[in-house]
């Protein structure tokens, strides 16, 4: 390291000083001005972030390793998610912090700048993928959940694992493996992904804008399948006329007819929602939400990041680092998503560290 970090230096802190008015320390002295508590919140609550986001995808993944439950699909594609997501949390947002607080200046050599920018393109583009892949599964048990038998699922889901991570390692070592750019400047002390023209095209179609138009496409498909397949099973339901003499008794919580004919009893199925029809509507709310998340806090940066090469845009520098970090949340936002929608783990949760499952 050249020298202390100052956390003066940093872009949010240079924008509080600049907003507290015309009678602060001119430009070239905005480095030694002294810390504001908006210059030292902000990098705590950085921080705190990348702790939340390590400890709770910890938390999935030593729970589907400890639950034997857990064992098949898809949840080997959660804790693929949740692999990726820890990486981002201990080997990307550190460093990333460290940039951020040494005023986007990188100050721990060549070595450390390339090995961080390829874990940050590896890491951040296996969660988009993984997403991507939970996603196509939940698609395929909906819309094809005879064909899509368990041992299908099992191969399927698999591949999908295997190709997220090699594609992601395609597009993150791409500018080492082939001189595609430079991604460290000596001279400025400048740490980024490379701003070559050809490598941001095919970086940022790689890693978000064909996984956002496979999402998006395939949610689509995934609200139709299961508004057919509901609306199917209510137009095909059984309303029956009781003939003279027979009771009929009405579930009033229950969406149940029950005739009873001296000691026989038939139950017939009403127009209520099944079991299943439950399951799918949660199954369709929790890739929509998902999905949704994921391009709330991935689409500003990668639109910066495309056009800003493309234009030579002068972009704030505040303003990178807000897309930059918003990104980094939904490696936070994935597990509590996901599993928010499971009870099986919130029971697991609570039973993790005793003895009996």
């Amino acid at each position: 390291m050249d020298g202390p970090l100052n956390l003066s230096a940093t872009p949010w802190a240079a924008a509080a000083n600049r907003s507290g008015g015309g009678g602060g320390p001119p430009a070239a002295l905005a480095g030694r001005a002294p810390l504001s508590v908006f210059g030292v919140l902000l990098p705590t609550l950085l921080a705190l972030l990348a702790a939340a986001t390590f400890l709770w995808n910890v938390l999935v993944l030593a729970t589907i390793l400890r639950v034997r439950a857990f064992h098949r699909v898809p949840h080997n594609l959660v804790a693929s998610l949740a692999a990726s997501d820890v990486m981002v949390a201990a080997l990307v947002m550190p460093l990333s912090l460290v940039h951020e607080l040494a005023g986007r200046r990188w100050r721990l050599g060549r070595r450390l700048c390339q090995v961080w920018i390829a874990f940050d393109v590896l890491c951040c583009t296996a969660s988009i993928w993984n997403v991507t892949a939970i996603a196509l599964d939940r698609y395929w048990s909906l819309s094809r959940h005879l064909e899509y038998t368990l041992r299908a699922r099992r191969c399927i889901s698999n591949a999908m694992i295997a190709l997220t991570w090699a594609l992601s390692a395609v597009i993150a070592l791409a500018p080492l493996l082939f001189g595609w750019g430079e991604t460290y400047s000596e001279g400025s002390q400048e740490c980024q992904v490379s701003k070559e023209p050809s490598y941001t095209v095919f970086s940022t179609f790689g890693a978000f804008y064909l996984p956002l138009c496979v999402v998006l496409f395939v949610y689509w498909k995934i609200y139709k399948a299961a508004k057919f397949r509901i609306g199917s099973r209510k137009s095909n339901s059984i309303t029956p006329i009781a003939p003279e003499g027979l009771e009929v008794k009405e579930a009033s919580q229950q969406s149940q007819m029950v005739f009873t004919v001296r000691h026989a009893t038939v139950t017939f199925q009403t127009d209520g929602d099944t079991w299943r029809e439950q399951k799918e509507k949660k199954a369709v709310l929790m890739v929509g939400i998902l999905i949704g998340v994921f391009v709330l806090c991935w689409i500003p940066f990668f639109i910066t990041e495309l056009i800003n090469p493309l234009c030579s845009c002068d972009i704030p520098p505040i303003w990178k680092s807000i897309f930059l970090w918003l990104g980094y949340t939904n490696s936070f936002f994935n597990p509590l998503i996901y599993t928010a929608f499971n009870k099986n783990y919130n029971n697991a949760f609570r039973n993790l560290f005793s003895r009996q499952h």
